[in-house]
């Protein structure tokens, strides 16, 4: 029976070697008992097992000559059919697979093809056995078991082939990879499966059979190899024909959906099993117009003619209705005569007969979870006047009074209503797959036909919001929300594009105006679900899909009311008495708080006073919070919280304000989230709590509460920094208790609340000094928090994520505050983290690493001499880590501690250079060194300390033996870098890293034979590179030698020069729009660097510098500089700044080329003077520099 509902459980195959289930080891398990040699142990054995145990040796004992062979053979499989091997029901059943594979392989020695009675007997024990006792074949037997039914599907009547086949769909199950030798037989031009699942097979039951079988060879069993590509062609395309396929005229609807869910499944075997491109032309959009249909099939009252085809729009295609049931159709759509709408209190009782209707249809799987109720009032009013009251309201809450249907008949059609919605589910199920399957972008083209964009205009589409609003099954609008979410998911890219803040303009509709409708219509239709659904599990994911929606869509360019109408109308189902349901709400106010934060129609949310957003919402839900008081008994579990019981419950009166700081600072969802974290629940469930007391809420809630708390706290730090003490005292709980988890989260509040102080102090952020926490308060926050149970959590091995957690919590520390802190604490800080990077885990050896590199960034520790000393030597040793990940946040972390290096050379001077160990920098320049030929994550750090280190070396270390080769070998890493495909980041860094040791003046560059690479290294990215960041950063690094004889001989200066005239007359050229947006930066750094050229020149570099000008070339050059001069061209904030960083007026910029002119024409250069000048003086045409306080003309004439 399972085999025809659906896929046979597998019989699985490990190259050879028979896999067992895991046992657990406990104390309770059954004493080790060793097998006798029949392989069976001594005086306990089941039922099931005595009997196959004396079939398998009966069976063992007969003999292919024997003459009552098939008398006993027919007896010994009817004995194995009689009995029930399922563990579900006999857990006791211990038969072991290497006795099941030795008995189907002997029968079937025994079982020859001529006696077809006995096949299909053989085959339908192949069947009961595999599928009930989940046996796992060994290579061998599914070899032997699939020749012979193979070999049966040759020899055998067609009438034998519905049994072989269900036999051989069970054991390809999963196996269709080591079945490659007798797939040509099965799936070839010729095959049986293809022969028998044609669309022209007029035997349902057999096409049905062997489109479970190619399901099932298409069924991939995680960590084994997918099918050959050339066979999962095969078979998506017989599943493709068969949905598209429409039913014969003779075949009956029931055998007809049965097999269409073969094929759905399939499909979705087919498309789940590997990776899989969809053909060209319309393969994806007939697969999707195939799917679309079947979402709807057996659906009342859908009369429409369904396109082949769907095709990439951004409008959606309508189907049309039928010419041949058009008549029909408007009376179909009609609402039942009894059916309650919206206005109408009165409601007939159905008859005995529609209520069997029902039970029948319960047994199927399809029962509902409600009666059909009145529509609240609360939907009154919000019919559109245009669209019938039944439209509005979800069809599963309109029954009809009477049944239309004698008991046979009625049972017939409940059975073909369950496997309409079968199907509906199946295609649905297909359809996430696809949607998983395919890529986003190419997706987007086809949201027009699943999703609606308006309600207004005619009769609405057939979208996946029909289905959610009116399909009559539980499980098919949970699959059609599944769907949806999936859609939603990874949706902002697309989204974005939405906005309808500007007049609607009425000669066209813009792409954003349609889309941001779309997102106004999922608004409104999952809102609708949201009051009227009653499943908990449907209902849990109605508010998943919103959560998907909130977290994707662009609120800042819509509208404001959407996500006050949603804030509203969530609020109620945060005490619903499913768990999973106050879960899914917590989150999708996790989702709110987050989406484009801080969002001024949130906050304004946020602010608003407890009795604001609760009053007059009434939800169906309502009455589920107690629905025992329906028949007259009340429980105190279930009792209604009336308004003042959930304003106060929301509060803890534990939480100091001031009278003028109450009204305006109280945050309703962070006092909900406190309760729910720290108060016992008010109304338990009969499975929480009953005779044991109060309890906490279950620790999914308290988790989903604390990351919401989390969310809050990143994004609306001004809102939450008053609670500063409550958040201590809830973070400080939770890490005091036993629950890991509940931990975690609570360091991770921490660690966000201490990231929203230091964000405050950011002098870039320009927060005033009124707005932050104050330092004292904030110095009091982390000494109460250091002396409780954080450090417990900073010492307990036995959960290392705790450990890192805990450490990222002690980064966050702001570090103004860390000052102030007692000089025990600092010390009990530094240790602790110090300890922690000699753990052999590498999550805690990660956080420790990152933590050290973030406090030696900090004023009060970075002048420390030793403190500075013992981090290096410890990111040293974690440099040298196996794991990457240790490896890269070393290398960020010897990354900050070279930038304090440099600022301390710069604020304390030579005393700090002279502290520091020699070797120890010899080891730091080394291991950098190392580190820039480790991975990209590695890399991009690892050259940033190189160009720090090179930076700091003094004059006197440079000349020592011992630093000159690892001098040599920095450098040459640093260029080799430069030069290299790794990312563009890292060739950034590289570059910066550059420009950074030019700048330290006692560095050989004039002299060294490795200054010739670097300087042809950044020439050629400075020309080439396609990434105009990296060519910008490239150009500011040739203009950083302060002097002539650091750019070397003549040769190479001029090379440098006309490697940035190149790079300027270029700088438009770029096939990316991407980089088009950072050209203007480019040619303002091209130019600075030029007029830098051009001011360090000396008279030997006249020559080349003549004849660049006077070339073609010049005439660009000079026309940049005159745009540079001007300031023309804004580039940002790039462009406003020179190679220093220091931003100059334009009356600054030509001042300093007044002063490189002045310059020039001092240069005195034997029998070339004259001509030099006349080659860099321009045409006399081109337009003078503005503003040159004298009038003559300059022989560098812009």
């Amino acid at each position: 029976m399972a085999a025809q509902s659906g896929l046979s459980h597998p019989a699985l195959v490990r190259g050879g070697v028979s896999v067992f289930p895991p046992v657990p080891l406990s104390a309770e398990a059954a004493p080790f008992t060793p097998m006798e040699p029949s392989g069976w142990g001594p005086g306990s054995q089941s039922e099931a097992e005595k009997l196959f145990s004396n079939c398998a040796i009966k069976l063992r004992a007969l003999r292919a000559d024997s003459v009552q062979l098939k008398e006993e053979l027919n007896l010994l499989f009817d004995q194995l059919l009689s009995e029930n091997y399922n563990r579900t029901f006999e857990p006791a059943v211990n038969i072991r697979p290497e006795d099941v594979c030795s008995l189907l392989k002997h029968a079937s020695c025994l079982v020859p093809l001529t006696q077809e009675h006995l096949v299909i007997k053989l085959c339908q024990v192949v069947h009961h056995l595999l599928n009930q006792l989940k046996v796992i074949m060994y290579e061998h037997t599914l070899d032997v078991l699939v020749n012979y039914t193979a070999g049966a599907l040759k020899v055998c009547s067609t009438w034998t082939h519905t049994d072989v086949l269900l036999a051989l769909s069970t054991v390809v199950y999963g196996n269709g990879p080591q079945c490659h030798q007798h797939l040509s037989d099965l799936l070839g031009e010729e095959g049986f499966l293809l022969q028998y699942s044609s669309p022209s097979q007029s035997n349902m039951e057999l096409r049905r059979v062997a489109l479970t079988c190619m399901a099932n060879i298409c069924l991939r069993i995680p960590g084994q190899p997918p099918l050959d590509d050339q066979y999962r062609s095969v078979c998506f395309q017989a599943f493709l024909k068969t949905l598209q396929s429409t039913k014969p005229p003779d075949t009956d609807e029931l055998f007809y959906c049965m097999v269409i869910q073969a094929a759905l499944k399939g499909l979705q075997c087919c498309l789940s099993g590997g990776k899989w491109k969809f053909g060209g032309g319309e393969e994806l959009g007939s697969v999707l117009a195939a799917l679309k249909r079947l979402m709807f099939q057996g659906a009342p009252g859908v009369i429409v003619e369904w396109p082949a085809v769907l095709y990439p729009a951004p409008l959606p295609q309508y189907e049309s209705l039928s010419a041949a049931k058009t008549a029909e159709s408007p009376k179909s759509l009609e609402p039942p005569k009894d059916v309650a709408v919206p206005g109408k209190s009165k409601k007939r009782k159905s008859k005995g007969k529609g209520k069997k209707t029902k039970t029948e249809e319960s047994r199927g799987d399809e029962r509902e979870e409600g009666d059909a109720e009145t529509v609240p009032a609360l939907l009154k009013g919000r019919a559109e006047e245009k669209q019938p009251a039944s439209f509005l309201y979800p069809s599963w809450k309109l029954n009809s009074s009477d049944s239309e249907f004698s008991d046979l008949e009625g049972n017939a059609q409940s059975k073909l209503r369950v496997n309409h919605g079968r199907v509906r589910q199946g295609a649905l199920h297909c359809l996430l797959v696809v949607v998983k399957a395919v890529e986003k972008r190419t997706l987007y083209g086809y949201w027009s036909s699943f999703i609606p964009d308006s309600p207004i205009g005619g009769s609405p589409p057939l979208t996946l919001v029909t289905i959610i609003l009116k399909d009559l099954s539980p499980k098919v609008r949970l699959c059609a929300l599944q769907v949806l979410s999936a859609m939603l998911d990874s949706s902002r890219q697309f989204l974005a594009v939405a906005e309808d803040t500007a007049s609607p303009r009425t000669s066209y509709t813009p792409f954003s105006f349609t889309l941001a409708t779309a997102i106004r219509e999922l608004h409104r239709t999952l809102s609708l679900a949201l009051l009227a659904e009653t499943s908990p599990q449907t209902l849990t994911q109605v508010i998943k899909c919103l959560a998907y929606l909130v977290a994707n869509a662009p609120y800042h360019r819509l509208r404001p009311g959407l996500l006050t109408q949603l804030w509203k109308q969530i609020r109620p189902y945060v005490r619903h008495r499913d768990v999973n349901v106050r879960v899914s709400v917590l989150t999708l106010y996790g989702a709110l708080v987050t989406t484009q934060a801080p969002l001024p129609e949130v906050q304004l949310l946020l602010q608003q006073p407890d009795h604001s957003s609760s009053m007059g919402v009434f939800t169906p839900q309502d009455s589920g919070l107690s629905w025992r008081q329906r028949d007259g008994v009340s429980s105190p579990s279930r009792t209604p919280v009336k308004h003042s019981q959930r304003s106060s419950s929301t509060h803890s009166p534990h939480i100091p304000h001031t009278p003028g700081e109450e009204d305006s600072r109280r945050l309703w969802l962070l006092q909900l989230c406190v309760t729910l974290v720290t108060q016992p629940r008010e109304d338990q469930s009969d499975s929480e709590g009953v005779g044991g007391g109060a309890a906490l809420e279950p620790p999914p809630v308290r988790l989903e509460a604390l990351q919401v708390l989390s969310h809050l706290v990143r994004g609306y730090f001004p809102l939450t920094q008053h609670y500063l003490c409550e958040i201590g005292q809830v973070s400080a709980r939770c890490l005091g208790e036993t629950d890991t988890s509940i931990q975690l989260h609570g360091a991770k509040l921490l660690e966000e609340f201490g990231s929203g102080i230091i964000q405050q102090y950011r002098a870039e952020n320009n927060v005033p000094e009124s707005s932050r926490v104050p330092i004292s308060q904030v110095v009091q926050f982390w000494s109460e928090v250091l002396s409780g149970p954080l450090n417990r959590a900073l010492q307990n091995e036995q959960h290392p994520t705790l450990q890192a957690s805990a450490c990222d919590t002690l980064s966050s520390i702001l570090p103004q505050a860390f000052a102030q802190l007692p000089d025990k604490t600092q010390l009990m800080c530094i240790t602790v983290l110090l300890g922690l990077t000699y753990i052999e885990n590498y999550l805690v050896k990660t956080a420790a690493v990152r933590a050290l590199g973030i406090y030696v960034l900090f004023p009060c520790l970075r002048e420390d001499v030793m403190f500075v000393a013992d981090t290096a030597n410890t990111i040293l040793a974690a440099l040298d880590d196996r794991s990457t990940n240790v490896r890269a946040k070393a290398a960020w972390s010897l990354g900050n501690l070279t930038d304090t290096l440099i600022v301390n050379m710069e604020s304390v001077g030579v005393d700090f250079q002279e502290e520091l160990s020699d070797m120890l920098l010899l080891k730091m320049l080394q291991a950098a060194t190392r580190a820039a030929a480790d991975k990209d994550r590695v890399k991009s750090n690892a050259v940033r300390a190189l160009g720090n280190l090179l930076h700091f070396l003094r004059q006197s270390q440079m000349t020592r033996p011992a630093f000159q080769q690892p001098l040599e070998d920095a450098v040459r890493a640093l260029v080799k870098t430069v030069q290299s495909e790794a990312t563009m980041k890292v060739r950034w860094n590289a570059c910066y890293a550059l420009g950074n040791a030019f700048r330290n003046p006692a560095l050989p560059l004039g002299k060294s034979a490795w200054s010739h690479e670097a300087f042809s290294a950044l020439c050629h990215v400075v020309t080439s590179c396609k990434n105009f960041k990296v060519r910008i950063k490239s150009a500011a690094a040739l203009a950083v030698p302060a002097h002539r004889g650091c750019y070397g001989d003549t040769e190479r200066f001029t090379r440098v020069w006309c490697s940035l005239a190149t790079a300027l007359e270029n700088s438009e050229d770029t096939n990316d729009f991407l980089e088009y947006r950072y050209s203007a930066s480019l040619r303002h750094t091209l130019s600075q660097a030029l007029l830098h050229l051009l001011s360090v020149s000396q008279s030997q570099d006249m020559l080349g510098l003549g004849t660049s000008l006077a070339s073609e070339e010049g005439t660009g050059i000079r026309e940049h500089l005159m745009k540079y001069l001007r300031a023309e061209e804004g580039g940002g904030e790039e462009a406003e700044k020179d190679i220093r960083g220091e931003s100059l007026h334009p009356r600054e910029r030509i001042g300093s080329v007044e002063q490189i002119l002045i310059r020039i024409k001092g240069l005195k250069v034997e029998g070339e003077e004259e001509r030099g000048k006349e080659m860099l003086s321009g045409p006399s045409s081109v337009e003078p520099a503005p503003s040159l306080d004298s009038g003559d003309r300059h022989p560098l004439c812009f």
